[in-house]
C-alpha cells in the first residue's frame, strides 16, 4: 500500500497530461519521427483519462490520513528516497483544494507541490493560485489532445495528410472511446462547466488571485469547453454519429439560449454545426473514389429507424427554447431530405422525402434566414464547413417564394453577411458568379476556375442564374437587401471582378434608377447612399480595372460627384461614407494623383483663406461644431482614412501650388492640432469612438514617418514665390513629425500619455469599448517612437552639417524626462511594460523591444534604466516577468520567408523576432561597462559587485526566474534526446543569439565565475550540448556555423578555467567528450540504455579490439565547416555601365552589428530606382520594365553577395573558434589528462583533417589563414608531445622501431600534406606562409637527435662507427629529406623568394628553414640551388642595407628591433652555409667579406663607459641596451668569419687575407675590445670569437700571398700583424696572471644567484677558450717562424718566475713563467673538471634515485623563479633533472678537452722557448751592450731579447727545474692517462715532459 501512496511531484493531475498533449501535438502536428510509438505508449497509458473524461480522482478517509501525517511522519515521494516531512499550511492548503475540486487528497497534495515548483513562472501567485492554473491546464490537456486524436481521423470532409499507419492507430483507438458513451459524456461536461460557477466557487475559497490570474484561468476553463464542443464537431465533418447519439445532440440544442446580441455563442455554435454535418448529404455529389463506403456508412442511408427517429423529433416535438435555432435545423433536415430523394437508395424512405416542402416553409416561418443572420457573427469562422448549408437553402429558395414574405428579403442579407467578411481568403462567393466568358486571368485562386474552359458544375450555374435574374426584376423593397448581398459577394479580388463586370453589363441598376427616378420612383438618398457603399466595397478589393473603369467612364465621374457631394449640406454620416468611396478610388496611385487636387481644389480642408473671409469653412467646421455638439466623429475619421490610403499611393509635393506655399503641411497641421492634440479633450458618444479617432490619425502620422528618409535638401530653408513675394516653402511631412518627436513637444507628450493609459488598461484585463482600437493606437505610437530612434542619427547628423538654428534632443534623452501624470520619469518603463502584454498583444511587445534595443546603445542610459527598473519591487518583478514571457513564449516560429498572409503564421513570427530583439539588447548592453540593463534581465547584482551574485535555479532562495533562466531552459530543451537541442533546428537564429549570450557571461571577467559556476553545478550544460556537435542544418549552414562557434568559445574557456582550478573530473570528462574516438552511449534519457553503460567501461578497461573506432567529435565539428565558398558569378548587365554599379555598391556597403561588411540593399534599390527616374525622354519610358528588371538582378546579385560574405565571415568565425578550443586543448589543459600516444594520434588526426579540407581544389582562401595557425600550433605540439615522450624514455629509449608513438608513415604524410599547402598558397599569403614554415621547423625539430652525455668512454672505433646500424634519428632525417627534395626546385624556389623579400617574420622563419634544411642536406641540392639561383649573391649583397638599419639601432632610444632580427637570421644562414667547404667558397667569391669590410655599423662601438656597462635598459628588460645589441651585430659576424676561416683550411689564403683586411680595417673597435676590463658574458664571448680569428689570421704567413703589394703597405701590414700579437699576449697576460683572480671574483658577481647556473658555466668555458686561443695562436707564430728551434721567433722573456700581481706594463715581453702558471692552473683545472664529471655521470645514471631536494637544485637550473619548480610535477622534474645532468656532463667534457688542450699547447711552447734559450742563445753582456741589436731570421724584430744575459738564462734553468717539479710532471702524465689517450694523439705529453725534463737538467753544452 506505501507504494501506491508515494506521491508524484510533477502532479498526476497535470505533468503526465502535458506529456501526453506533446506526444499527441508531436505525431499529428508537428509530424516527429518516431512519434507514432511514443503516442501509442502514451495512448495505452492515458485511455483510463479518456474514458472517465475530466473525472477527478475519488477522495478517501485513508489518504485523507495520509497526507494528515505528512506533517509528522512525512510522506514518500516517486524518484526521491526516504519521505519528506511537509509543512502544515501546505496540508490545510491540500484538503481545501481537494474540497474545492472534489478531488482525492493525495492528488490535490500533489498539484501543489507541482504548483510551488512551477511557481517561478507565474511571478506574483502562491503554489495554491499556481495549482488552480496547472488543474485547469492539465484538463486542457486532455481536451485538446481528444480533439486533435479525432482531427486525425479517416472520413468524408478533409485528411490531415498522415501515415495510414498513424490514422489507424488513432481511428482505432478514437471509436472505442465513441462506443463507451464519449457523446454523451462530452454534452454533460458542456452543460456542467461554466465559468460563472467555477469562479464562484473559487471566489469563496480565495482561489483567484490578480487580474491576470483570473483571465487565464477563465480562458482554461473557455477551452475545455470549446475543444470538447470542437471533438464532435470534428467526429460529425468525418464519420456520422449513431441513432442515439444524434437524439441526445438535438436533446441538448433544444434547450441552449442565445447570447445577449442574439448571437450563439462559439460552443453552441460548434455543436448546431456538428448536427448539421449529420444531416447533410451533401458530399456524396462530389464523385470521390471512396463515395461508396461512405453511403455504407451512411445511417441515414442504410437505418430506416434513424430517419425516423430523427423525423418524428424534429417535426414533432416540442419547440426549443430558441425557435431560430428549431427552424435551422428543419431547414436542413428538409434539403437532406430533397437529396435523399434524388438518390437511388432514398426510395425505401419515401414516407419522409415527401415531407421535405412542408417541413421547408415552417422552417420559413420559424424566420430561419434572420436568425442566420444573427448567428452568422459566429459563423465565419467555419467558412467552409457552412457555406454549403447555404448553398442548399438557396437551391430551395430560387424557386419563386409562394407568398412574398421577407424571407427573400432576409435571404440576401444573410448571403450579404455571410460572404462578406473572408478571413482565411478561401473566395467561397465564387460559388455564386459563373463566368459569362472564359477569363483572361488563369492564375485565378478559387474553387472551379482555374480551369477556363470546363464546364461550371450545375450549382454555380443555378447560384449565379439566381443572382442575375433578382437585378432583373428587382422590386423596390428589394434595393437595399439585393446591393447588401451584392457587396457581400464581391468580397474578394476575383469576386470583386465579377461584380463589377456585372454591373457594367447590365448597365444594371444605376441606369435604370436615374431614369425611374424621372418618372417619380423611390430613389431615396439613402439608396444612393447605398450605392456608395457598394462602390466602395467593390473598390476595398484591389481591383484596379474596375477603379480606372469606373473613375474614367465619361458619364459616371463618380470622384467629381462625391467631391460634389461634400461640399453640400449633407448628414456627416453620408459625407463620411462618401470618403470612404473615394478613399477605395484612392488606392489607384494614378487616380491618387488628380485626387490630391481635386482634393484641393474643393478645399474640404481649407487651406487657402481667402481676403476679407471672416468664418473658416470646411472639414474644420464640421469637426469643431457639428461633430463636437453631436458627440460622434464620423467625417473626421474617414478624412483621417482618406488621407492615409492617399499618402500611401501618393504624396505630391506641389500640392496647392500657386495659391500657397505648396505641400501637405496644412493638411499635417490640421490632423495634428485639430484632430489628435485635441482628441482626449473631446465629448464622444460611443466611448470606443474616442480610440478610433486616434487610432485613425496615428496611422497616418505612423505611415508619413515610415516612408521618410532624412535629406540634406530638408535642412536648407529654401523659400518661394507667391503672388509676387518670397515665401518660406514647406518641408517634407515626415521632416516636421521629426521635429516634433524630438522635442518636448505636446506631440511627443500625448504619445507617451498614450503608452501610459495604454499600459494601465492593459493590465486591467478587463475587456471595455475600443479595446481594439487603443492598442492600435499604442502600436503606432510605439512605432513612431521606434522610426524616430532608427532615423535620428541620420537627422541630427544632416541637422549639424547644415548648421541650421534648430533644436533638438535625441529621443533615449527625451524619454527620461518626467511624466505629467505620474509625475515620475517612467516613460521607458511604461514602453516596457508592453512586453508583459505579449501574449495578448505581440505587436507592441515587439515594437518596444524594438525599441529597448536601440537605446540600449547608450552606457549613460542604461545605468538610469537600472535604476528606474528596480526601485520599485513590484514594477520590477513584473518588467522582468514580461522579458521573460517573451522569451519563454512557446508560440513562436523563425520562418524562413515571411509570409504574413497567414495571420497565425505573422504573429508567430513577430513573436519570434521580439524574442532576436531581446537577445540583442542582452548582447549589446553586456559589452558596456558598469551596471547594465542585461545584467540585471540576466539575474546578476547590480547594487553589489558583479562577481559576488549566487546564480541559483529560479524559486530556490527566492531567486526569480531571469532571462538567464528562459534562454536556459529554451536551448536545454531536447538536449537530453538522441536529436539534439530542438532550438537550433526550429530557431536557428535564436538559438546563435542564445550561446553568444551565454559565451559573453562566461567571457566578462566580473561574470565568468558565478556564470560557469551555475552552468557547470545545476545545469551541466556544456556537456549536454557539446555531446551533440556538430550540428547540421542544411538550410541554415551559417547559423549551424555560428551557434557552435560561441559553444566552442565557452567550452575553451571552461576547459582553462578548470584546469586552472584543477577541477580534473570536469576536464576530463569534457575531453573524453571531445576527443575519445571510441563509441559511447550517451543517451539514457531516452530510456534505450542500460546494460551497455557498465559493459562499456569494463571493455574501456581491458581495451577490447572489437570496438568499431568512431569520428573524434572535435573532428566531425571540422567536418560540418565547408571550406568551399561558392562566390556570386559577375554582373551581366545591357543597361548600367558594370564598374560606376560596383562602385554604387561599394558605396552603400556598411558594418552591421555582427562587424560584417554588408551592402544596404534598400539603399542601394532607391539611389538606383531614383537613377531610372531621373531618365527623360520617350526611350526611357519605353525601357523602364527592362531597366527595373536589370535594377532587380542587381539587387538579387547583391543579397546573394552579401548572403556569401556572411557565409565566409560564419566559416571563419567558425574556424576560429575551434582553432581556440584545439589550443585550449593542448595547451592549457594539464597534459597527462591526454597521454603522450593518444595526444600524438589526435594531433595527427586533427592536422591530415585539416589539410585534406584546406588543400581541397576549392578550398575558400579566406579561411587559410586560421588553418595555417592551426597547423602551426598543431605541429609545435605535436613536436614538443614527441620530444618529451623520448626525455621520458631515457637515453637508451631512442633506439627500436618507431621513436613515438606516431608512425613515421604518419609523419611522412604529415610532412608532404604541409609543403603541399605551403606551395599551393601561390606568389600571395607571404603571412600565412610564416605560420606554415615556423611549422615546418617544428616538424623538423622532431627528427632532431637529443643531446646525449659525453661519457669520455674510449670512442668505438671508426669502422665500428661506419657499420652501426642506422639510428631512428637519422633514418627520420633521410626520410624527411627525401621527401623535401621529391618536391624539386619548386619548393626552394618559393622558399628562397620568401627568404630574400617580404614580411619580416616571415623572411626569418623562411631563412630559419633554408638553414635547417641544408644542415641536413647531405648532398648539397639546396646548397648548389642557392648558389647558381643568384639567391646566396642577393643574400650577401642584402648586407649592405642592413648595414644603414643596423645602424639606426645603436641609438639610445630603443628603436623597432626587426633589422636585427633578420639579420640574425641571415648571419645564422650564412654560417650554416659556409660549414661546407663548397659554400665557403661560394661565399668567398660573392664577395661576403668585402660587403662586411663596406659595413659602417662595426665602427659604432657604443663609446660612454657608464652605457657600455649599464646601458640604458629598458624599464621591462626586453628591450637589451646598446652595448648589448651592438654585441648582438658583432658576434654572428665573428662567428661566420671564424666558420669561414676553419672551412676554408690553411690552403685557401683568401679567406685568411679578406678577414685580415676586416680585423685591420676595423681595428679602432677591435683593440677597445681585447684592452677591456669588463668580463660579463658578452665580452667574453666578443674575446674567445675575436682571439680565435685573430690566431687564424694575424700570421706572418698572410704576407706571403700578396707578392704584388708594395713595401709601404707591407711594412703597414706587418705593423698591424704585430700589434695583433702584442695584444693578444698582453691579454693572456691578464688573464692568467695579474688579473685573474679579480675575473674570477668579477663572473661570480656579475652571475646573481637567481639566474640560471648555465651562465656561470658558459663563462668558465669562454675564458679556458680564450687562453686556448691565444696558446694556439703562440704555437703558430713559432711553428710558422721556423721548423727548427735555433731560428725560431720568441715571444715569451727568459724567465721563470711566476709574474707578480702588480700589472705589467705591456711594453714588457711576458716572461716564460706566465705559460708554466698557465700550464700548473689548467693541470689544476682539469681535475677539478674530472671529477664533477664523473659525479655528474653517476647521477644521470640513477636519476630516478636522487633525494628530491637535490632534484630540485637541478631543475632549478633550468626554471627560472623561485615558485617555478615547486609548481612542476615529479614526471616532468625527473626529464628535468635529466637534461640539466647531461648538460653539465656535456659543459665539463668540453672544459676538460679545453684544458688537455691547454697543457699541451703550454708545453709545447715552453719546450721551444727552452730549446733556443738553453742550446741557441749568445748570452749579451752589458758591456756588449752597443753591439746592435740580436735580429731574428726572418727579419722583423724579435722581442727585445737581445738583453739576454747569462744570468739571466742560470736564473731561468733554476727556476724551471725548480718549477716543473716531480709532482707536476706526475700531474700531467695522469691527464695524459685519464685523458688524451683515448682524445689526441697519445704519448704527446709523456714525450715533451721528457724533453723539457731533459733540457732543464743538462746544462747547454
Amino acid at each position: 500500500m506505501a507504494t501506491q501512496m508515494a506521491v508524484n511531484s510533477g502532479a498526476s493531475l497535470w505533468g503526465p497530461l502535458k506529456e501526453l498533449w506533446e506526444a499527441v501535438e508531436g505525431a499529428i502536428w508537428r509530424r516527429q519521427p518516431e512519434s507514432i510509438h511514443l503516442l501509442d505508449l502514451q495512448l495505452k497509458k492515458h485511455k483510463p483519462s479518456f474514458l472517465t473524461l475530466f473525472k477527478n480522482p475519488m477522495k478517501s478517509a485513508e489518504q485523507r490520513e495520509k497526507v494528515r501525517k505528512a506533517s509528522t511522519e512525512g510522506i514518500a515521494v516517486q524518484g526521491q528516497q526516504g519521505v519528506r516531512l511537509l509543512p502544515e499550511q501546505l496540508i490545510s492548503e491540500a484538503f481545501i483544494l481537494s474540497d474545492l475540486f472534489d478531488l482525492g487528497e493525495l492528488a490535490a497534495l500533489e498539484l501543489l507541490l507541482a504548483g510551488e515548483h512551477q511557481q517561478p513562472h507565474f511571478p506574483g501567485l502562491t503554489r495554491g493560485l499556481v495549482a488552480v492554473l496547472l488543474y485547469w491546464d492539465g484538463k486542457r490537456c486532455v481536451a485538446n489532445s481528444l480533439r486533435s486524436l479525432i482531427q486525425s481521423r479517416h472520413g468524408k470532409t478533409f485528411t490531415l495528410d498522415l501515415s495510414p499507419e498513424l490514422v489507424n492507430l488513432t481511428t482505432r483507438f478514437t471509436d472505442e472511446l465513441m462506443a463507451q458513451g464519449l457523446t454523451k459524456q462530452i454534452l454533460n461536461l458542456i452543460s456542467d462547466i461554466s465559468v460563472t460557477r467555477e469562479f464562484e466557487r473559487l471566489q469563496k475559497e480565495r482561489g483567484l488571485g490578480n487580474e491576470k490570474h483570473r483571465k487565464e484561468v477563465s480562458d482554461l476553463i473557455k477551452e475545455c469547453r470549446q475543444s470538447l464542443a470542437e471533438c464532435l464537431f470534428a467526429w460529425t465533418c468525418q464519420s456520422p454519429l449513431s441513432k442515439e447519439d444524434t437524439l441526445t445532440l438535438i436533446g441538448h440544442l433544444e434547450t441552449v439560449t442565445a447570447e445577449a446580441d442574439g448571437s450563439l455563442d462559439s460552443v453552441n455554435l460548434a455543436l448546431v454545426m456538428a448536427l448539421l454535418y449529420c444531416l447533410d448529404v451533401s458530399f456524396l455529389e462530389q464523385g470521390t473514389e471512396d463515395r461508396d463506403d461512405l453511403l455504407q456508412a451512411l445511417p441515414l442511408l442504410t437505418e430506416k429507424q434513424y430517419v425516423a427517429a430523427v423525423h418524428s423529433r424534429l417535426v414533432e416535438g416540442q419547440g426549443w427554447k430558441l425557435p431560430g435555432l428549431q427552424a435551422v435545423v428543419q431547414l436542413a433536415w428538409a434539403l437532406s431530405l430533397r437529396a435523399l430523394s434524388q438518390l437511388p437508395q432514398g426510395a425505401a424512405l419515401v414516407e419522409f422525402t415527401e415531407a421535405d416542402e412542408a417541413l421547408a416553409d415552417q422552417a420559413l416561418l420559424g424566420g430561419v434566414f434572420l436568425f442566420l443572420t444573427e448567428g452568422v457573427k459566429q459563423l465565419r469562422n467555419r467558412a467552409d464547413e457552412d457555406a454549403r448549408l447555404i448553398h442548399m437553402a438557396l437551391q430551395m429558395g430560387s424557386e419563386p417564394p409562394s407568398s412574398l414574405r421577407k424571407d427573400l428579403d432576409h435571404l440576401m442579407i444573410l448571403i450579404g453577411e455571410f460572404y462578406s467578411k473572408d478571413p482565411f481568403e478561401l473566395e467561397l462567393a465564387l460559388e455564386f458568379w459563373c463566368p459569362s466568358e472564359s477569363l483572361q486571368h488563369t492564375s485565378l485562386t478559387g474553387s472551379f476556375l482555374g480551369v477556363p474552359l470546363q464546364r461550371p458544375p450545375h450549382k454555380q450555374v443555378v447560384l449565379s442564374k439566381f443572382v442575375r435574374q433578382m437585378g432583373d426584376l428587382l422590386p423596390a423593397t428589394l434595393y437595399i437587401p439585393y446591393l447588401r448581398m451584392l457587396k457581400g459577394l464581391a468580397n474578394g479580388p476575383q469576386c470583386s471582378h465579377y461584380c463589377f463586370s456585372l454591373l457594367k453589363t447590365n448597365g444594371a441598376p444605376h441606369g435604370e434608377n436615374r431614369q425611374a427616378g424621372v418618372s417619380g420612383s423611390l430613389v431615396s438618398w439613402e439608396h444612393f447612399f447605398h450605392s456608395l457603399m457598394l462602390y466602395h466595397e467593390n473598390l476595398r478589393r484591389d481591383s484596379e480595372n474596375a477603379r480606372l473603369a469606373l473613375c474614367e467612364h465619361p458619364q459616371w465621374t463618380p470622384v467629381v460627384v462625391m467631391l460634389g457631394l461634400l461640399q453640400c449640406s449633407v448628414q456627416p454620416v453620408l459625407k463620411a461614407q462618401v470618403l470612404h468611396a473615394l478613399a477605395a478610388f484612392g488606392k489607384s496611385p494614378e487616380i491618387a494623383a488628380s485626387l490630391w487636387q481635386s482634393l484641393e481644389y474643393t478645399q474640404i480642408l481649407q487651406t487657402v483663406k481667402a481676403p476679407g473671409q471672416r468664418q473658416a469653412a470646411g472639414i474644420e467646421v464640421e469637426l469643431n461644431e457639428i461633430e463636437s455638439s453631436c458627440e460622434e466623429y464620423p467625417l473626421t475619421r474617414a478624412f483621417c482614412h482618406l488621407i492615409s490610403t492617399l499618402v500611401e499611393s501618393a504624396l505630391p509635393v506641389n500640392l496647392g501650388a500657386g495659391l500657397r506655399a505648396p505641400g501637405f503641411q496644412p493638411y499635417l497641421d490640421f490632423l495634428r492640432d485639430s484632430v489628435f492634440l485635441a482628441f482626449p479633450t473631446r465629448a464622444y458618444r460611443r466611448p470606443a469612438e474616442k480610440w478610433e479617432v486616434a487610432e485613425a490619425v496615428l496611422e497616418v502620422f505612423h505611415k508619413l514617418l515610415r516612408e521618410y528618409e532624412p535629406q540634406p535638401a530638408d535642412f536648407l530653408q529654401e523659400m518661394v514665390e507667391l503672388q509676387g513675394e518670397q515665401v518660406p516653402a514647406h518641408k517634407p511631412p515626415g521632416h516636421s513629425l521629426m521635429f516634433h518627436l524630438l522635442n518636448d513637444s505636446p506631440t511627443l507628450s500625448l504619445c507617451l500619455s498614450l503608452l501610459e493609459e495604454g499600459a494601465r488598461q492593459l493590465d486591467t484585463y478587463a475587456p471595455f469599448p475600443g479595446k481594439k482600437q487603443l492598442e492600435s493606437a499604442v502600436l503606432h505610437c510605439l512605432c513612431l517612437l521606434e522610426l524616430t530612434l532608427q532615423k535620428e542619427v541620420t537627422f541630427m547628423d544632416l541637422l549639424r552639417e547644415s548648421q541650421t538654428s534648430l533644436l533638438v534632443s535625441p529621443v533615449e534623452q527625451l524619454l527620461q524626462g518626467v511624466s505629467a501624470q505620474s509625475r515620475r520619469a517612467d516613460h521607458i518603463t511604461n514602453i516596457a511594460r508592453y512586453l508583459y502584454h505579449s501574449s495578448s498583444n505581440p505587436d507592441a511587445a515587439f515594437q518596444s523591444a524594438k525599441i529597448l534595443r536601440r537605446i540600449a546603445r547608450y552606457p549613460n542610459i542604461q545605468a538610469r534604466l537600472v535604476g528606474d527598473f528596480t526601485h520599485d519591487q513590484a514594477v520590477s518583478e513584473k518588467l522582468m516577468a514580461g522579458f521573460v514571457e517573451c522569451l519563454d513564449s512557446e508560440e513562436a516560429q523563425e520562418l524562413v520567408a515571411a509570409d504574413d498572409s497567414d495571420p497565425e503564421k505573422r504573429v508567430a513570427r513577430i513573436r519570434h523576432e521580439t524574442k532576436i530583439h531581446i537577445l540583442n539588447l542582452l548582447i549589446t548592453s553586456l559589452e558596456l561597462k558598469g551596471p547594465s540593463l542585461g545584467l540585471y534581465l540576466l539575474g546578476y547584482e547590480v547594487k553589489k559587485p558583479v562577481s559576488s551574485t549566487n546564480l541559483q535555479d529560479p524559486g530556490v532562495l527566492g531567486c526569480p526566474r531571469s532571462c538567464l533562466h528562459a534562454i536556459l531552459s529554451l536551448l536545454q530543451r531536447g538536449s537530453e534526446w538522441r536529436s539534439g537541442p530542438v532550438l537550433t533546428k526550429q530557431a536557428p537564429q535564436l538559438a546563435e543569439l542564445c550561446y553568444q549570450v551565454i559565451y559573453q557571461l562566461c567571457a566578462c571577467p566580473d561574470t565568468s565565475g558565478p556564470t560557469m559556476r551555475y552552468l557547470r553545478t545545476s545545469q551541466d550544460f556544456l556537456f549536454s550540448h557539446l555531446q551533440h556537435l556538430p550540428f547540421i542544418l542544411p538550410e541554415n549552414e551559417i547559423a549551424a556555423l555560428s551557434q557552435m562557434s560561441w559553444l566552442m568559445k565557452t567550452a575553451a574557456i571552461e576547459l582553462r578555467v578548470t584546469s586552472l582550478n584543477r577541477q580534473r573530473s570536469h576536464t576530463q570528462r569534457l575531453l573524453n567528450l571531445l576527443l575519445d574516438d571510441q563509441p559511447h552511449t550517451l543517451h539514457t534519457a531516452d530510456g534505450e540504455t542500460g546494460m551497455e553503460e557498465e559493459s562499456r567501461s569494463v571493455s574501456g578497461f581491458l581495451h577490447f579490439g572489437t570496438v568499431s573506432k568512431v569520428r573524434r567529435r572535435l573532428l566531425s565539428v571540422l567536418d560540418a565547416i565547408d571550406f568551399s565558398q561558392e562566390a556570386p558569378e559577375l554582373l551581366q548587365l545591357d543597361f548600367f555601365e558594370r564598374a560606376q554599379i560596383e562602385q554604387v555598391i561599394t558605396n552603400c556597403e556598411h558594418v552591421n552589428e555582427q562587424g560584417h561588411t554588408v551592402c544596404n540593399v534598400k539603399l542601394l534599390h532607391r539611389v538606383l530606382v531614383a537613377e531610372i527616374n531621373a531618365l527623360q525622354g520617350m526611350a526611357a519610358i519605353g525601357q523602364r520594365p527592362l531597366l527595373l528588371e536589370e535594377v532587380n538582378s542587381i539587387l538579387q546579385q547583391v543579397v546573394e553577395r552579401n548572403r556569401v560574405r556572411r557565409s565566409l565571415s560564419a566559416k571563419r568565425h567558425a574556424l576560429q573558434s575551434w582553432r581556440s578550443l584545439v589550443e585550449t586543448i593542448l595547451t592549457a589543459c594539464p597534459s597527462e589528462l591526454i597521454p603522450a600516444d593518444q595526444r600524438q594520434l589526435i594531433i595527427r588526426d586533427l592536422l591530415l583533417d585539416l589539410h585534406d579540407k584546406v588543400l581541397s581544389e576549392d578550398a575558400a582562401g579566406e579561411l587559410m589563414p586560421i588553418v595555417a595557425g592551426a597547423v602551426f600550433t598543431l605541429t609545435a605540439h605535436l613536436s614538443q608531445s614527441v620530444l618529451s615522450e623520448q626525455q621520458g624514455a631515457g637515453p637508451e629509449g631512442g633506439s627500436g622501431s618507431g621513436f613515438s608513438s606516431i608512425a613515421n608513415s604518419a609523419l611522412h604524410l604529415i610532412l608532404r600534406k604541409l609543403l603541399d599547402f605551403i606551395l599551393c598558397t601561390g606568389g600571395g599569403f607571404q603571412r600565412l606562409r610564416a605560420h606554415l614554415y615556423g611549422a615546418l621547423l617544428y616538424y623538423l625539430q622532431i627528427a632532431q637527435k637529443p643531446e646525449e652525455p659525453e661519457t669520455l668512454q674510449t670512442g668505438n672505433s671508426m669502422w665500428e662507427r661506419l657499420t652501426a646500424p642506422e639510428d631512428c634519428f637519422s633514418k627520420l632525417q633521410r626520410e624527411n629529406l627525401a621527401i623535401i627534395e621529391s618536391y624539386g626546385t619548386a619548393l626552394m624556389e618559393v622558399v628562397c623568394r620568401d627568404a630574400c623579400d617580404g614580411h619580416e617574420i616571415g623572411r626569418m622563419l623562411a631563412l630559419a628553414v633554408l638553414d635547417r634544411v641544408l644542415s641536413i642536406d647531405r648532398q648539397s641540392q639546396w646548397l648548389v640551388y642557392l648558389c647558381n639561383s643568384g639567391y646566396l649573391r642577393v643574400l650577401v649583397e642584402s648586407l649592405r642595407q642592413d648595414d644603414v638599419a643596423l645602424q639606426t639601432l645603436l641609438t639610445p632610444q630603443p628603436p623597432l628591433l626587426k633589422p636585427l632580427y633578420i639579420y640574425e637570421s641571415k648571419m645564422a644562414l650564412l654560417t650554416r652555409v659556409a660549414k661546407t667547404a663548397q659554400g665557403a667558397m661560394e661565399l668567398l667569391r660573392c664577395g661576403l667579406v668585402g660587403q662586411l669590410v663596406e659595413c659602417q655599423v662595426f665602427h659604432m662601438l657604443p663609446q660612454n663607459d657608464a652605457l657600455r656597462v649599464f646601458g640604458q635598459r629598458d624599464p621591462s628588460g626586453f628591450i637589451p641596451s646598446p652595448l648589448e645589441r651592438y654585441r648582438q651585430i658583432l658576434l654572428p659576424t665573428l662567428r661566420l668569419m671564424q666558420v669561414i676561416l676553419t672551412s676554408t683550411t690553411t690552403q685557401h689564403q683568401q679567406g685568411a687575407v679578406q678577414v685580415l683586411q676586416w680585423l685591420i680595417v676595423h681595428a679602432d673597435v677591435i683593440q677597445p675590445i681585447l684592452h677591456g676590463q669588463d668580463m660579463s658574458m658578452g665580452a667574453l664571448q666578443e674575446l674567445s670569437l675575436l682571439t680565435a680569428i685573430i690566431s687564424k689570421t694575424a700570421l706572418p704567413g698572410a704576407l706571403e700571398i700578396g707578392q704584388e703589394i708594395n713595401s709601404a703597405a707591407l711594412m703597414e701590414l706587418q705593423g698591424h700583424i704585430g700589434r695583433f700579437q702584442r695584444q693578444s699576449l698582453s691579454l693572456l697576460v691578464r688573464l692568467v696572471g695579474t688579473d685573474r683572480a679579480r675575473y674570477l671574483k668579477q663572473i661570480e658577481e656579475t652571475v646573481s644567484p637567481g639566474d640560471l647556473a648555465e651562465k656561470r658555466e658558459e663563462m668558465e668555458v669562454a675564458m679556458q677558450q680564450i687562453c686556448a686561443n691565444i696558446m694556439e695562436y703562440c704555437q703558430t707564430l713559432l711553428l710558422q717562424s721556423s721548423a727548427e728551434a735555433q731560428f725560431t721567433l720568441c715571444l715569451f722573456s727568459p724567465s721563470a718566475s711566476e709574474p707578480a700581481d702588480v700589472a705589467v706594463p705591456s711594453a714588457r715581453v711576458p716572461s716564460l713563467g706566465l705559460v708554466l702558471l698557465l700550464l700548473k692552473n689548467s693541470a689544476t683545472d682539469f681535475f677539478r673538471y674530472h671529477d664533477s664529471h664523473r659525479q655528474s655521470l653517476n647521477k644521470l645514471e640513477r636519476v630516478e634515485q636522487l633525494p628530491p631536494e637535490e632534484l630540485k637544485e637541478l631543475c632549478q637550473g633550468l626554471v627560472s623563479g623561485s615558485g617555478g619548480v615547486e609548481k612542476i610535477s615529479s614526471v616532468q622534474r625527473n626529464v628535468l633533472a635529466k637534461r640539466r645532468l647531461v648538460q653539465l656532463v656535456n659543459n665539463r667534457a668540453k672544459l676538460l678537452a679545453l684544458c688537455s688542450y691547454i697543457i699541451e699547447t703550454c708545453l709545447f711552447v715552453i719546450w721551444r722557448h727552452l730549446e733556443f734559450y738553453l742550446l741557441y742563445c749568445t748570452p749579451t753582456d752589458p758591456k756588449d751592450s752597443l753591439l746592435p741589436g740580436y735580429r731574428d731570421p726572418s727579419g722583423s724584430r724579435g722581442l727585445s731579447v737581445s738583453r739576454v744575459s747569462r744570468q739571466d738564462l742560470e736564473q731561468l734553468q733554476s727556476d724551471m727545474a725548480n718549477s716543473f717539479n716531480e709532482p707536476l710532471q706526475r700531474k700531467l702524465l695522469e691527464v695524459e692517462g685519464l685523458y688524451s689517450k683515448t682524445r689526441s694523439r697519445h704519448t704527446f705529453i709523456q714525450a715533451l715532459t721528457r724533453r723539457i725534463r731533459g733540457l732543464v737538467h743538462h746544462a747547454k753544452g
